[in-house]
């Protein structure tokens, strides 16, 4: 698509003598030219609406359908792998799923009255052709989406990936999107606690800017997108409607992007995080007045999206003057204004009784809200202009029974030589000094370094219930100051696993999630995922992306633990270079107090430390074979879900009964890295000894092995961990104990914490600046 089509072609619809496209000129215009290839769609795809309205669609018609069936807002090549997520029954560990699969978000019953709702979404593209904003609005739309379930946000999280950290492209996109996530989110007083950032080369030119927002209600106040009650009003309110975002995110998630770089900056929102924080409260104001009976945020595909979606999902009628709808462009044309991704706006169904408390709230927080329109009983979309019909439609051809492709795919030709290069035979240090530089080398790579140049950025403690936030393993948030019940939330993906195996990444993905909220002592109940990958045109993509789809599925099978929502973010690369396979898994859990959760750090010297778990020879895609040899091939570490729930369950028994003073989970860089970053918090040694953990002090070191993590604990609660593992029977092996200023390895090396730590924290700063 040319750089500047989706702006172009959206203007001109309408034809070169400007005049309305109305529905009674499409009746008779049947022959008119279309830009609907410009648009996005395939021939098939036109020729099947205009086999659905047994006529040519109108320029508006033909807008809102090339946005809704746009890959972004339709899974057209994905919904035949996602539809087995709801084979897994939506119950949780604890309660029931109130909302699932299908809405805005998920909606879990944590007890006490108290539902939380999460999900995460992606807004790659957007981000890496305008960063600030791509980003910004990316985390205000995920926010809109957990308020549209009657839900107050509480928390967001944001996993990032990028290019090289010494990428020119990466100096580009990176201090733009951190900014953009930072402000939007600072400015709604929305604390960040947690998420990633990774670097690799298949993101250059196509970085990944997922996000995640958890929200709190009570069950009563659940609410969902729906239409319904004929003579219902219909009402539009927050910002106005302008010319940025036409297109927005379900055009550029929806194709590839070329070598040229970023362009296509007119599609690209334009987010105020005031008028989001106006909103919020006043959205939450009209709940708790119980005068809103429907509601739908304005994402991805704006008033296309929310028209069609809230009428088909209702009574199946909806009638819309569209020139009510407020402007800060009064040039924009009707295809354009239903094309609109313009941020900070929601739609509400309002009963007639209730308009004038409904408009009288919004007054009060400075709010516009009309009236555009009203719910009907004729199982039609329309919508006017002027008087004039533009829109004459069956909302659920536009909403819901989109295009579906069974797309090819097939596993690769070149999957068993990678998986036959193992880099468990790459060269190997074996001395201790050689063992001192590879941790340090590690603990300074991009992936492993600290993170604060991007978090600091961040306010993780606002709204003061905050418990946990990175560098932790997980995020927590009390939910109820009284009982201090409270939440947590991980996200994780480790790409490169993925790509050696798109089934076991994918469940390894939902393992170290799972494995992180359980580390602080919660129980984790769900999953969301965001599904980054590939062109679903390359069968090599297609493939795993179904392997992921599969993977997941399994676990949380086997887990018991359902997927609740999610995100899928296709043509994820530059030219015929994808990015590594990312699917990204957020699993939520529950505390029933917070004030029992266990931190992530070392807290005093003393104390004894364990390792959980077993060892073995696993360095396949590896932080040591990436940052040392360069090296990506052979299988990724085991997946033992069992082990998984094991270790879960002991974790949070430890955690409530105090048995444990920390607890870290093993993950990307090994026993190595975790012990560090167990130090660095409060600057603690540790002294340990791996004789009992593998033969070898480099596996010992440097396995990523799965299912394991690493705690400590007080002389006099030892027997009770002790007594935990044998109940649970996970592997107990003892280390050592913290103290001193040195990470200190019996025989094997010592290495101040002081030195480390300075290596660790030197990286970002390093490439970024102060």
């Amino acid at each position: 698509m040319p750089e500047t089509s989706v702006h172009r072609s959206a203007s001109t619809t309408s034809g070169a003598s400007g005049t309305l496209d109305t529905v009674a000129g499409a009746a008779t215009d049947a022959e008119r030219e279309q830009p609907w290839a410009e648009l996005g769609l395939k021939a098939d795809e036109y020729a099947r609406i205009r086999e659905i309205l047994g006529r040519r669609p109108t320029s508006s018609e033909l807008a809102m359908y090339s946005v809704m069936w746009s890959e972004h807002c339709s899974y057209k090549s994905t919904k035949v792998h996602l539809k087995q997520f709801s084979e897994i029954p939506q119950e949780t560990p604890i309660g029931k799923t109130l909302a699932g699969i299908g809405e805005n978000a998920g909606v879990l019953d944590i007890g006490q009255g108290y539902a939380v709702t999460f999900k995460v979404e992606s807004h790659n593209h957007p981000s890496f052709v305008e960063p600030y904003q791509g980003a910004a609005t990316g985390v205000g739309g995920i926010v809109r989406d957990i308020l549209a379930m009657g839900a107050r946000p509480v928390a967001v999280m944001d996993p990032l990936r990028f290019g090289p950290l010494d990428a020119l492209d990466t100096a580009r996109v990176l201090p733009g999107i951190v900014a953009g996530v930072g402000g939007y989110g600072n400015c709604l007083g929305l604390p960040n606690i947690g998420g990633e950032v990774v670097f690799d080369e298949t993101y250059a030119g196509n970085p990944l800017v997922n996000a995640l927002c958890v929200g709190v209600l009570r069950h009563e106040d659940l609410h969902l997108a729906n239409a319904t009650g004929t003579g219902n009003q219909v009402v539009l309110y927050g910002a106005r409607t302008g010319g940025d975002g036409i297109g927005g995110v379900s055009v550029l998630a929806s194709e590839t992007f070329d070598a040229g770089g970023p362009a296509k900056r007119p599609s690209v929102q334009v987010g105020d995080p005031f008028m989001e924080k106006l909103l919020i409260e006043c959205t939450l104001e009209l709940f708790a007045a119980r005068v809103v009976a429907g509601i739908q945020d304005l994402g991805g595909a704006g008033l296309s999206c929310a028209t069609s979606e809230l009428a088909s999902a209702g009574d199946g009628g909806m009638h819309v003057d569209l020139d009510r709808v407020p402007l800060r462009d009064s040039t924009l044309r009707p295809e354009e204004i239903l094309m609109s991704e313009s941020q900070e706006r929601m739609m509400a169904v309002v009963e007639p009784a209730d308009i004038d408390a409904f408009m009288a709230i919004c007054e009060k927080w400075d709010v516009e809200a009309v009236v555009v329109g009203e719910v009907t009983d004729t199982g039609r979309l329309h919508i006017d202009w002027h008087g004039e019909r533009v829109v004459d439609v069956p909302p659920r051809s536009v909403a819901h029974d989109g295009p579906t492709y069974h797309r090819p795919y097939a596993r690769p030709d070149w999957q068993d030589a990678l998986q036959a290069d193992g880099a468990e035979v790459l060269p190997r240090p074996a001395s201790g000094p050689e063992l001192r530089d590879t941790l340090l080398q590690l603990v300074a790579s991009p992936n492993l370094c600290d993170k604060s140049w991007v978090t600091d950025q961040y306010d993780r403690y606002v709204q003061g219930n905050t418990v946990l936030a990175q560098p932790a393993d997980s995020g927590m948030v009390r939910v109820d100051a009284e009982t201090n019940l409270g939440v947590s939330v991980s996200t994780d993906c480790n790409g490169r696993f993925a790509k050696l195996d798109p089934y076991a990444g994918a469940q390894l993905a939902l393992a170290e999630s799972f494995r992180n909220v359980a580390t602080g002592g919660a129980r984790p109940l769900a999953v969301s995922d965001c599904l980054n990958f590939g062109s679903p045109e390359d069968p090599d993509v297609m493939w795993q992306f179904a392997e992921a789809c599969r993977g997941l599925k399994d676990a949380c099978l086997e887990l018991g633990i359902p997927v609740t929502g999610g995100n899928v973010s296709l043509y994820n690369q530059t030219g015929e270079t994808a990015i590594l396979p990312t699917p990204v898994v957020a699993v939520l859990g529950v505390i029933e107090d917070v004030t029992r959760r266990t931190p992530t750090g070392f807290g005093d010297e003393g104390e004894r430390v364990f390792l959980l778990g077993e060892t073995r020879e696993e360095l396949s895609g590896s932080e040591w074979a990436h940052v040392v040899h360069g090296h990506l091939g052979g299988l990724p570490p085991k997946v033992d879900l069992a082990a998984e729930q094991a270790l879960a369950s002991l974790l949070q028994d430890a955690s409530r009964d105090g048995v444990v003073t920390s607890a870290h989970d093993l993950s990307d860089g090994g026993l190595a890295q975790a012990l560090a970053e167990s130090t660095f918090g409060r600057g603690i040694g540790v002294s340990v000894s791996l004789a009992s953990v593998a033969d070898d002090a480099f596996i010992a070191l440097f396995s990523e092995s799965t299912a394991r993590a690493i705690v400590t604990v007080t002389d006099d609660r030892a027997d009770a961990l002790v007594a935990l593992a044998e109940r649970y029977g996970v592997p107990l092996t003892p280390l050592g104990r913290t103290g001193g200023d040195s990470i200190s390895v019996e025989g094997v090396f010592d290495l101040p914490v002081a030195e480390a730590k300075a290596a660790w924290q030197a990286t970002l700063p390093a490439v970024l600046g102060a």
